[in-house]
Formats: structure tokens, C-alpha cells, sequence
């Protein structure tokens, strides 16, 4: 495909950081310590904490090398991304996402429930995503209730959630049944997160580096 990214041998996306973003995370290793966590951790932590540019963000951070490998498996292999937001879609470069909220049948089904659209669009996106499918909110608390409820329901079964919401109704809460569901997740605590920690954790999935293999 014209334009698509240059791929390493296990299929992530090659990219050449800037001389300012390699002295911008030298500035931020200088000021945490990331070197005793796991490599998709560390990924996941650096990033997040970059694009906040607040390092008090890494100790909210709830982290399960096995869950984000399985995510991070799963993305290279082509599952589908499910993002709740346009501004995610398009802050995510490195591949294509399902944006649930452009669903013309979420806002009657939301008038229809009560409930928020992305609400609404997250119950549409589970019957149409029901397996294997890695799910991205940083926005809206609303959607990964639903998404939850999906899951305990047994109608969906995600190979990760990235669950990121902020705000100051429902998102601390919202996450706190993440990350007591059992499902492999990626979360924080407390009510920061949003849009920006979101596309930053999904990319520090797909750039990170595992060694290439050895060639003859």
C-alpha cells in the first residue's frame, strides 16, 4: 500500500524519532526511573507520561506485561482497533481504527436507552466486534461501563481494553471496574487520563522494539 510504514520482521511500524524527542525522553528518564519494568510497561509508562509531560502520572498507571503483550499481539496481527473518539482515530497514525461514535444508529439507540451515544455506540460496536478486538477510551467513562457490561454478559471478549477515560464524573469509577473485571486491561487509577495518554499508550504498543532475530 502507497505510503503505508515500513514494518519490522514481527510486523511493527518503523519510525525514526526526532532529535527532540530523543532529548525530551532523555529529560524524563532522568526524572523516573521506568528501568525495572518489564519492556511493554516501560513502553506504555515512558509514552504516557510524554504526552502529559507530568511524571506523577506513571504511579496511576495500572500495568500487566501479559495483558499488554496480548494487546499489543493482537494489534500486529490485524484486529480491529475500536476507539471512542474522532480525535483518537486520528492521533492513532500508525494503522487504521472503528470509530463506533459514526454509527448512524447510536444516537436512537441512545434516545431509545437513556443513555449517552458512545454509550450506544460501544453496545452496537460489541455485536459487531464480539472477538479478539482491542478497545481504546480516554474519553468517555459511559462507553467502557457499557463495554464492561458487554463483557460480563459474555458478548464480547476483548484481546485488550485500554481504558483511559478522565473526568470527574464516573471516569475514576469507571476504571476501578476495569480494573477489578478480570479482562486483560490497561489502566490508571484516579480521575486524569483522556485522549492524548490513550493514543500514546496504543503507540507505545505498536512502535516498541522487540530484538530482532539474529540472521544467518
Amino acid at each position: 500500500m502507497p505510503g503505508a510504514p515500513e514494518r519490522t520482521q514481527a510486523g511493527a511500524p518503523r519510525r525514526a524519532p526526532h532529535p527532540i524527542e530523543v532529548e525530551s525522553y532523555r529529560i524524563l528518564r532522568s526524572r523516573i526511573d521506568t528501568s525495572g519494568l518489564p519492556p511493554l510497561s516501560k513502553a506504555v509508562t515512558e509514552r504516557t507520561v510524554h504526552a502529559v509531560a507530568d511524571v506523577s502520572f506513571a504511579a496511576t498507571l495500572v500495568l500487566d506485561e501479559d495483558a499488554l503483550r496480548a494487546g499489543r499481539d493482537a494489534l500486529l496481527a490485524g484486529a480491529p482497533l475500536v476507539v471512542d473518539t474522532r480525535m483518537a482515530a486520528a492521533g492513532i497514525t500508525a494503522r487504521e481504527t472503528i470509530v463506533p461514535l459514526a454509527n448512524p444508529r447510536a444516537a436512537d439507540l441512545a434516545r431509545a436507552e437513556g443513555t449517552t451515544r458512545s454509550a450506544a455506540a460501544f453496545r452496537l460496536a460489541a455485536q459487531e466486534h464480539p472477538d479478539g478486538a482491542v478497545w481504546a477510551i480516554g474519553n468517555a467513562p459511559t462507553a467502557l461501563f457499557a463495554l464492561l457490561e458487554e463483557i460480563a454478559a459474555g458478548r464480547v471478549r476483548p484481546a485488550l481494553v485500554v481504558g483511559l477515560p478522565v473526568g470527574f464524573v464516573g471516569a475514576a469509577e469507571s476504571k476501578d471496574a476495569l480494573a477489578a473485571s478480570g479482562v486483560a486491561c490497561l489502566t490508571n487509577r484516579g480521575e486524569r487520563g483522556g485522549t492524548p495518554v490513550t493514543v500514546a499508550a496504543i503507540h507505545a504498543l505498536l512502535f516498541h522494539r522487540d530484538p530482532e532475530p539474529a540472521t544467518a
